[in-house]
């Protein structure tokens, strides 16, 4: 890979992580509102699973911005963003308007994080990164 193709996937990479850092600080900073929010969603064992959804978040997202078991990383998120999709953003079961459209729109967007995390997921994270690094190959052969 060239320089653009890296540094694109480091950008990448800092988005992408990024995107799931930042809503598990949220989540932490509203526990009991977003608890409500996904027992509204009917949500099985919303303690257990918003605290587990927070763990995934921060250390799947740390993973990938660093490069650092950033294929595991991203195979699990994509998974996780695949449950959340569908537990939070059913917009199959709404009746026509705003909201349906609204989260018509966040499932497929999600969609679309999900398909950005398998691309990581089969193409790795590209020489700027801790897995990319010449030192940690060395360190491996």
């Amino acid at each position: 890979m060239n320089i653009i193709e890296n540094s694109c996937l480091l950008v990448g990479r800092l988005l992408m992580g990024l995107y799931f850092i930042i809503p598990a600080i949220s989540k932490i900073n509203k526990f009991e509102g977003t608890s409500v929010y996904m027992e509204q969603h009917n949500v099985p064992m919303v303690p257990v699973l918003l605290v587990v959804t927070i763990i995934i978040q921060l250390v799947g997202g740390a993973g990938i911005i660093v490069g650092f078991k950033s294929k595991e990383s991203a195979f699990i998120l994509a998974g996780l963003t695949l449950v959340i999709s569908l537990f939070m953003h059913n917009f199959w079961g709404m009746a026509e308007g705003l909201a349906r459209s609204h989260e018509l729109q966040n499932f497929f967007k999600n969609m679309g994080i999900m398909a950005g995390l398998l691309m990581i997921t089969g193409l790795g994270t590209g020489k700027f990164s801790l897995e990319g690094c010449e030192v940690t190959h060395a360190k491996i052969s």
